[in-house]
């Protein structure tokens, strides 16, 4: 996949790429990235010579049909590692235990802790829980990247990605080993969290919001069924104007 994804990517976006030196020639460590595109997973891996393991979610393994088979064989050969969402605490405990065992073969983990995709290009409050809990428990250090970009390659909507160049910004190793055995307090995983986000944050120049991001879609996804919905009311008030200036016409002439 390497050499037939990621030599095409290269080659036609030719993405830029600053402190590479900080990824570890071989070991354990945890890529913590922003996520502005679906493209992430697959511009990070294709500039580093190490395998990057991502997690994704299950139902990209699971859909029926031929489209189903390719899509799931294309992620399988990217490294991505399914997580089933259905379970009582949800992608959270799957997230955790793939990246343990990740990382407990000396290989490297890729988390985004915003948990999805930026609604707007600004960076959003990081969750605790996953990225956090893995460093921790596995005493991994934790690299901060930062994608510059990839969101206008291909925008929602659009089916052709622009041709244009991406950047990768990769900061130096945090560690956390003063918290190893600490992964139960929430306190110690706010912090860790926080830390990595405000790393991520300097790396990317990106306008941080204290919130997730999963609320500001759905804050976003509000505020468009509320502004389609005042619309819809008022093109209806105005048909209903016109019919009745209409009826008013025909009772004039008639009269």
């Amino acid at each position: 996949m390497k050499v037939a994804i990621g030599g095409p990517l290269k080659l036609g976006f030719r993405p830029w790429v600053e402190g590479m030196e900080n990824i570890p020639a071989e070991g354990a460590a945890i890529l913590a990235s922003n996520h502005l595109s679906f493209s992430d997973s697959f511009f990070l891996p294709a500039v580093l010579d190490r395998k990057v393991t991502f997690i994704a979610k299950a139902e990209y393994f699971t859909t029926p049909g031929v489209k189903g088979k390719l899509t799931a064989a294309f992620f399988k050969g990217v490294g991505q590692l399914p997580v089933d969402r259905s379970g009582s605490r949800g992608a959270g405990e799957a997230a955790i235990k793939s990246g343990i065992e990740v990382l407990e073969r000396g290989e490297l983990f890729g988390i985004y802790p915003e948990g999805t995709r930026s609604p707007d290009g600004r960076l959003y409050r990081g969750k605790p829980g996953g990225l956090a809990r893995v460093a921790l428990a596995t005493g991994a250090p934790v690299i901060p990247v930062a994608m510059i970009d990839t969101e206008k390659i291909q925008p929602p909507g659009q089916v052709m990605p622009k041709l244009m160049r991406p950047g990768i910004r990769i900061g130096k190793p945090l560690d956390f080993s003063r918290y190893q055995g600490m992964e139960s307090d929430r306190f110690v995983l706010r912090a860790v969290t926080d830390e990595v986000m405000y790393e991520i944050m300097k790396l990317s120049g990106q306008e941080y919001v204290d919130m997730y991001a999963t609320a500001a879609k759905r804050q976003i996804a509000d505020a468009a069924k509320a502004e389609k919905a005042e619309k819809e009311k008022a093109e209806k008030a105005e048909k209903a104007e016109k019919e009745a200036q209409k009826a008013l016409e025909k009772e004039r002439g008639g009269a």
